[in-house]
């Protein structure tokens, strides 16, 4: 096997769930989706096409309609984005292997705005890249950028630039000042973007469009950017394992040959299901986004309420990232809290090392009185 394979780090956050999976009494925040399940009628779609006998593969690049429904979807909040542009995946997680695979060779240089899920530093790993980090960095509990530094960290001999923003563990999200200055530095160096943007939809803010500020608003249809989407966050579609990728239309054919020697294809009837999700998304994402901002805004002041607490809401995502004073070790920390107070969190240096201290908590909770019962837990054993 292939010695970068065998020094892979296994998933931190799975070493955590995995100490407390099958307890009862252990309430769990440690993943990254909602316990709400999909909407009846996107299951619905999906068991219609089982039914139809649609159990045979599909275009590469999706079914037609899903491809028109996404471009559709995708220009509605971003301007116009041609079908020829988008592909459909197996998850987001495969959208984004297949962006690094058509872009890195190994030996390139990969720069990665950190923390990040750390799929996303080691997708490049597995590819051979050489990997740098430019951190944000921690001020009163939120996460900012130091632009230049991140610039004069992408040069001419930096192929790909990866950003995930809203951010996952942190909500950091780019301003539209900062994406633009980004693209232009990256056009000048003549280095590949990807952006994932899964998060998009899940913004606090008050904004035109209804969500984060995308590349896809700055760049043309022939920048070397590549936009990674999911239908997991905001169409609480996690176990469905679909997603999509936009990016610049010379790509696109070549992309259908990744995912042949991937996936082959997303299964159709998933497919299906996705149509459906498109074609009444205002039924779905507005209400898990207001949702998500209520259990965002029970939490973080039940969670700044307890004694050296650092932690400031997030302006996007699913997660409140916080550190506690005295607690230099997030994995060790991480495990107590399982063992002691029966609370389920993701350990920080699972994102990156300089996280470590902090601590994950994803409040995407349909019962929203469970957060409070567990900022409970974790102030008894805090007391104790």
């Amino acid at each position: 096997m292939r010695q970068t394979v065998l020094d892979l780090e296994e998933s931190k956050i799975r070493e955590v769930a995995n100490a407390g999976m099958g307890r009862s009494d252990v309430l769990a925040f440690w993943f990254g989706e909602s316990d709400e399940v999909t909407p009846d009628f996107i299951r619905q779609a999906a068991i219609a096409s089982l039914q139809a006998g649609e159990t045979f593969y599909s275009h590469n690049l999706g079914l037609p309609e899903l491809r028109e429904a996404i471009s559709a979807y995708t220009s509605k909040l971003h301007g116009p984005v041609g079908v020829e542009r988008i592909a459909v995946t197996s998850g987001g997680v495969s959208a984004l292997m297949l962006a690094v695979q058509a872009v890195v060779d190994a030996g390139d240089e990969v720069v990665a705005v950190t923390p990040v899920w750390p799929n996303l530093t080691a997708q490049a790993q597995i590819m051979g890249a050489n990997l740098k980090r430019v951190s944000l960095q921690p001020e009163g509990g939120a996460w900012k950028l130091d632009l230049q530094r991140l610039l004069a960290a992408i040069t001419p001999a930096t192929r790909l630039l990866i950003v995930n923003a809203p951010n996952n563990p942190t909500g950091w999200t780019l301003s539209r000042d900062e994406q633009k200055a980004v693209l232009e530095h990256c056009r000048a160096t003549g280095t590949w973007i990807l952006a994932d943007e899964v998060y998009e939809r899940l913004y606090y803010e008050t904004t035109p469009n209804g969500c984060a500020p995308s590349f896809l608003d700055v760049a043309g249809p022939d920048d070397r950017l590549i936009v990674a989407h999911s239908f997991s966050k905001s169409f609480l579609m996690t176990g469905w394992r679909l997603g999509w990728l936009v990016m610049p239309p010379a790509l696109t054919h070549h992309m259908g040959k990744l995912i042949e020697f991937n996936t082959s294809c997303a299964s159709v009837f998933t497919q299906r299901a996705a149509v459906e999700a498109m074609r009444r998304t205002d039924e779905v994402t507005p209400r898990v986004v207001a949702h998500l901002k209520t259990c965002r805004d029970t939490l973080v002041p039940l969670l700044q309420a307890l004694p050296g607490v650092e932690l400031s809401p997030a302006k996007g995502g699913m997660y409140a990232f916080f550190k506690l004073a005295g607690y230099d070790d997030s994995l060790a920390l991480a495990k107590r809290l399982v063992a002691e107070a029966g609370i389920g969190l993701a350990p920080g240096n699972a994102f990156a090392p300089e996280a470590q201290g902090w601590l994950r908590w994803c409040f995407a909770s349909k019962d929203v009185a469970r957060l409070g019962q567990g900022v409970d837990r974790l102030a008894t054993w805090l007391a104790r």
